[in-house]
């Protein structure tokens, strides 16, 4: 007996200590990751008025479907928590989008939609953000009309939460914040051309498509495996790509693409004839463009 107290008694500083250093690098992670959540560039604020007639609530309605605010909020808006898709940040939370567009600002929605910083002064870390950049300024406000304008469903969620895993790889800059994201996005080269199609497809595509194919279109590695370099749509025929866009069905009579067949099911029904038409356009301009190598969205996850 006495041999065992004497052990323990030997042990217990060692003991502390290791308690003692887990803690102090759980409160360096935290820390850290605090602070690269509050590193980014503050946006202008956004001070146009949101209109609130019919034609701008259905544009936004347009705009909800096709760049796929009801997939991850909900068909009714309602809010969703995603349990297996990203279980590396604990738990992410989409909230009820049409009550939380009426309890934020108008700047403070932009500041989120469009730049990927949350109402909290925390950029964001599971909005993609970075997919509505360009978004224009039309087409944000008819966006907010439309979700002012929605019926709010009432539905209790959970708060969302990092877990240490995330704030590691946020802390070390192993991943990088959704505002961080927004930045890298690439310009719009085509929105001087007298192509009209041309400059709508890009606009279309950059606004649609590089949350999952690469900031630039050219390809990106997801949870799911190798999102393709979309200048692979060069193969298909204009009918072909309908049927992809329209039905989420490939080449071949393919229907089992996944991430594609289940987000073309979700919002690309809703694209207009010509919004498909101009989308072809730019889409097939893309083999002629370089594929830039050094860029984090093709690196690995």
């Amino acid at each position: 007996m006495a041999h065992g107290i004497k052990f323990v008694s030997k042990a217990f500083p060692a003991l502390a200590l290791l308690l003692i250093l887990a803690l102090g690098l759980f409160t360096g992670i935290l820390a850290r990751s605090e602070l690269r959540l509050r590193e980014f560039i503050e946006p202008r604020p956004f001070t146009s008025e949101i209109p609130n007639d019919a034609t701008s609530v259905k544009r936004g309605e347009h705009i909800a479907r096709t760049r796929g605010c009801f997939g991850c909020h909900g068909q009714h808006l309602e809010g969703r928590v995603f349990t297996d898709e990203w279980p590396w940040v604990k738990r992410a939370v989409a909230p009820n989008l049409a009550r939380y567009a009426r309890q934020q600002t108008t700047s403070s929605l932009n500041a989120a939609i469009r730049h990927g910083i949350g109402h909290n002064g925390r950029a964001l870390w599971s909005m993609p953000s970075y997919n509505w950049k360009h978004l224009s300024d039309d087409d944000f406000v008819a966006l907010i009309s439309y979700l002012r304008s929605a019926v709010v469903v009432q539905k209790e969620l959970p708060k969302p939460k990092l877990g240490l895993r995330a704030r590691w790889q946020i802390g070390t800059g192993k991943s990088q914040h959704m505002a961080d994201w927004a930045l890298a996005v690439p310009k719009l080269e085509y929105q001087d051309h007298p192509n009209a199609a041309l400059r709508n497809g890009e606009y279309l595509a950059m606004t649609m498509c590089n949350e999952c194919h690469g900031l630039d279109l050219r390809g990106a590695t997801n949870p799911d495996g190798n999102s393709p370099d979309l200048a692979v749509l060069v193969a298909y025929s204009e009918d072909d790509f309908r049927e992809l866009m329209r039905t989420g069905t490939a080449i071949g009579n393919r229907d089992d693409l996944f991430l594609m067949s289940m987000i073309a099911r979700d919002r690309f029904w809703a694209l207009t004839e010509q919004e498909l038409t101009d989308l072809f356009v730019y889409l097939r301009t893309l083999p002629d463009q370089p594929v830039p190598q050094d860029v984090p969205w093709r690196g690995n996850p």
